[in-house]
């Protein structure tokens, strides 16, 4: 993710706060009752705060997560790193926006259930189709300065890397012909191929390398799904089980996956997880007998 440095709030003050707070309201524990103090970074499609209300995929699924639950939503507009550190000293309540999971940044916050999976996605020009970390070799792959798939693409064979400020030079040099590949969150792409028609891009979606890739080269973790979530302040247990709880309902009655088409997502890459997902949380911050939301379920 890029981070943005201007920091702003948004949304309106405690005075605000939503009056004749029910009692189950209440008892989730935020720190204004009947107030969700969300951190978000400007990452459309994902998150942005448009009229004091967060919009995206991500603030779409909060949106009806709060409503369930009878909270008002109170975003701040940070960059990656104040989200983070809001969380983990307790002046939000919760930060969304494609947030991975991962065993260090669970020591210091919850995670809720995943409301969805982010898929390997690839910007390739139109007409080209490339399938395999195999298919990446000896080619100019693009991604943006500080994002995970650096360390990715430095790992394959014969690759050169072109990394950029923001996805806007990588769609730039995509469209031109000067990189072959770029590596992006998978709407950022969707959205800029309706956006962008002229540089007649598409998306792909690689086959995540197997165990023994991995294994003989660790960086190619990165080429492979990860788990998102809701990120919530380690004291802040029965907002994260009431979230998840929520979260799980969605996939069970469709809601998830109209939202991640709205988007235009497939379900079939967002919410449907990885064999790794189980395992990665079992007996970390999930019972030994977790099993992750599914659109199979």
């Amino acid at each position: 993710m890029l981070l943005i440095s201007t920091v702003a709030a948004c949304g309106s003050g405690g005075d605000d706060a939503p009056k004749n707070v029910s009692d189950e309201t209440a008892a989730l524990g935020t720190l204004t009752p009947g107030v969700i103090k969300v951190a978000v970074q400007p990452y459309a499609p994902y998150t942005s705060v448009q009229g004091g209300r967060i919009v995206g995929l991500d603030g779409d699924i909060l949106a009806s997560v709060a409503k369930k639950l009878g909270l008002k939503v109170e975003p701040e507009v940070t960059d990656f790193a104040g989200m983070l550190a809001g969380v983990q000293s307790r002046r939000v309540d919760l930060t969304i926006g494609g947030v991975a999971w991962s065993a260090d940044r669970q020591k210091q916050g919850l995670f809720t259930d995943p409301p969805y999976y982010s898929p390997p996605a690839m910007a390739v020009r139109s007409g080209k189709t490339y399938k395999t970390v195999s298919d990446l070799e000896g080619l100019n792959l693009g991604t943006v300065e500080g994002y995970v798939w650096v360390k990715s693409i430095q790992t394959v064979p014969r690759a050169k890397l072109h990394a950029y400020p923001d996805a806007n030079g990588v769609f730039d040099d995509l469209g031109a012909g000067r990189v072959d590949v770029g590596f992006l969150d998978p709407l950022i792409i969707i959205a800029a191929q309706k956006q962008r028609p002229d540089l007649r891009i598409d998306t792909e979606y690689l086959t995540p390398p197997t165990a023994a890739q991995v294994e003989a080269k660790p960086a190619y973790a990165y080429f492979q799904q990860y788990q998102t979530g809701f990120y919530l302040p380690k004291k802040a247990t029965k907002l994260e089980r009431a979230i998840s709880a929520r979260i799980d309902a969605m996939y069970r009655d469709g809601e998830m996956a109209k939202l991640v088409e709205k988007y235009g997502g497939d379900p079939k890459q967002f919410l449907v997880p990885a064999a790794d997902v189980a395992t990665a949380r079992r007996g970390v911050d999930r019972p030994q007998d977790w099993t992750p939301p599914s659109l199979t379920q």
